[in-house]
C-alpha cells in the first residue's frame, strides 16, 4: 500500500492513528475542532487506511456540501496522501480507493436524503458534517447497514443547539467517538500564521475558529469595528493608495423590496489583496421602479468608472434575472449573479477582516457605517441569524458581502 504523507504527524494526528491499530473506532466517528488543526488530515489518513482493510466488493460514500468543496477539501488531498491509488470523477460522482468503490455527494438541500435511499454502505466520509441537512444525516446511518460498517466525519463547532451537537455528541448512548482539536494542536503550522488567525478570529469566532468550542453567538456582529481607524476621507484613501496601489474594484448589488434598499457597493482590493476598501455606496428605499433603478446603476457605474478606472466586474443578487439581463445591456462591465455563499461564511469575512485592521470604509458611506455598527445576532431563533426584521439595514451589508465572497482565498491565503 502507499501512501505519500508529506509531513510528520503531530501528536494528536498520531493519537487518532492508534485509534485504529487498537481497533477503538466506533461506528460513528467524528473528528471535531479548529480550523487548520489537522483533523481533515488525519481523518483522511484513518479513511484511507480503514477502507483499505475491507473486502474489494464493498461499497462507500463520500460526501460534502457540495461536490465543489468536496473536491477542494478533500478530494485533492486524498489524491495526494495516496497518490496512485485513489482516483476520482466528478462528472460519474464516482472515486476509487485502493480499488473500492466510492460513490460521491452533496448535499447543499434538505432534498439531498434522497440521493442516497436504497443505497446499502460499508462506510462513509462526511467533510464539514455541521453544514449537512439532519435529515440527511440520519438517512446516511441507516443506509450504514453492513456488519462493521462505520462513519468518519470532520466538522467545525457551531451554535450549542446545533442538531449534530444536541442529537450525537452530547448523546452518551450512542456508539460513537468524539476527537476534540484546537488549533494549538497543530504545531506544524507557521507561527506567523497561527498569530494572524487569532488576530482575525475574535468573539464567538475566536471561541469556535480557535478554540474549537461550541458557543451561541450574541450581541453585536462587528464588535471590533473601530470608526476612528476604519472611517477614512477621500484624501486620507488616496494617501493609502500612493503607498499601496487598487488593484482592482468590485460592484455588488442588492435589491430592495417593500421594506428594503436597492444598494450598488464599489468595493476595492488593494496590490496583494492586504486590505479592502469601500470606496462608495448608492443606497435607495424609495426603489420607484425597474427603469429608475436601470438608470441609477447605469449612471453610478459611469461615474465610478471614471473615478476608479480599474472596474473589473459587478456581482448582483441572482433573485432577479431580468433586471441583471437589463444591467447587462447597461453597462460595459462584465455583470454577474454572486455566488451567495451562506450568510454566516459571509460574515466571518468582514468580521476576520475587521479584527485584523485589514477593512476601510469611505467617510460618504454612511448607510454602510451604521449597518455594520448596528448589526446584531437574532438570538431568539436558537441558532447564528442575523437579525433582518427591517429595524436594521442589512442590504448594505448584502451589497458589499456579495462583493467581496469571491475573493475569500485570496484575502487568507498564506
Amino acid at each position: 500500500m502507499k501512501n505519500k504523507t508529506k509531513k510528520s504527524l503531530s501528536e494528536k494526528q498520531q493519537e487518532c492513528l492508534e485509534l485504529l491499530k487498537d481497533e477503538k473506532l466506533q461506528r460513528i466517528n467524528i473528528l471535531e475542532g479548529s480550523v487548520r488543526s489537522g483533523k481533515t488530515y488525519v481523518s483522511l489518513l484513518l479513511w484511507g487506511f480503514w477502507v483499505v482493510t475491507k473486502e474489494p466488493s464493498c461499497t462507500f460514500l463520500m460526501a460534502g456540501k457540495t461536490l465543489m468543496t468536496l473536491k477542494r477539501n478533500v478530494l485533492e488531498l486524498l489524491a495526494d496522501i495516496f497518490e496512485g491509488n485513489f482516483s476520482y470523477s466528478l462528472a460519474k460522482k464516482e472515486a476509487k480507493l485502493f480499488g473500492r468503490r466510492i460513490y460521491l455527494e452533496g448535499v447543499s438541500d434538505a432534498r439531498s436524503e434522497g440521493k442516497i435511499r436504497g443505497l446499502t454502505l460499508d462506510g462513509a466520509y462526511c467533510d464539514e458534517l455541521s453544514l449537512f441537512e439532519e435529515d440527511f444525516f440520519k438517512m446516511l446511518l441507516s443506509r450504514l447497514s453492513k456488519e462493521g460498517a462505520k462513519l468518519f466525519a470532520t466538522t467545525n463547532p457551531d451554535h450549542p443547539n446545533h442538531w449534530l451537537k444536541r442529537e450525537y455528541l452530547d448523546n452518551q448512548t450512542l456508539d460513537l467517538l468524539d476527537v476534540k482539536f484546537t488549533l494549538d494542536d497543530n504545531i506544524y503550522l507557521c507561527p506567523k500564521y497561527v498569530e494572524s488567525l487569532k488576530k482575525e478570529y475574535t468573539g464567538m469566532y475566536y471561541d469556535r475558529f480557535i478554540l474549537g468550542l461550541w458557543v451561541a453567538a450574541e450581541g453585536r456582529i462587528y464588535g471590533e469595528f473601530d470608526k476612528a481607524k476604519m472611517v477614512l476621507s477621500d484624501a486620507e484613501m488616496r494617501a493609502r493608495f500612493e503607498e499601496n496601489p487598487l488593484l482592482f474594484t468590485i460592484v455588488g448589488v442588492d435589491y430592495g423590496g417593500n421594506r428594503s434598499a436597492s444598494v450598488f457597493s464599489l468595493v476595492g482590493f488593494d496590490k496583494g489583496f492586504k486590505n479592502v476598501y469601500l470606496l462608495r455606496e448608492h443606497y435607495d428605499k424609495q426603489n420607484k421602479s425597474a427603469e429608475s433603478l436601470i438608470a441609477d446603476f447605469t449612471q453610478k457605474i459611469a461615474e465610478w468608472r471614471e473615478e476608479f478606472p480599474a472596474l473589473k466586474a459587478v456581482f448582483c443578487d441572482s433573485a432577479e434575472q431580468l433586471l441583471i439581463k437589463s444591467f447587462r445591456y447597461a453597462v460595459p462591465v462584465e455583470v454577474k449573479n454572486a455566488l451567495k455563499r451562506p450568510i454566516n461564511q459571509r460574515i466571518a469575512m468582514l468580521c476576520r477582516l475587521v479584527s485584523a485592521g485589514r477593512f476601510y470604509v469611505n467617510s460618504s458611506c454612511t448607510k454602510f457605517i451604521e449597518a455594520v455598527e448596528n448589526a446584531v445576532w437574532d438570538g431568539k431563533q436558537g441558532k447564528d441569524t442575523r437579525l433582518d426584521d427591517g429595524s436594521v439595514n442589512i442590504d448594505s451589508l448584502d451589497a458589499f458581502e456579495y462583493a467581496i465572497e469571491r475573493y475569500e482565498r485570496e484575502l487568507f491565503k498564506f
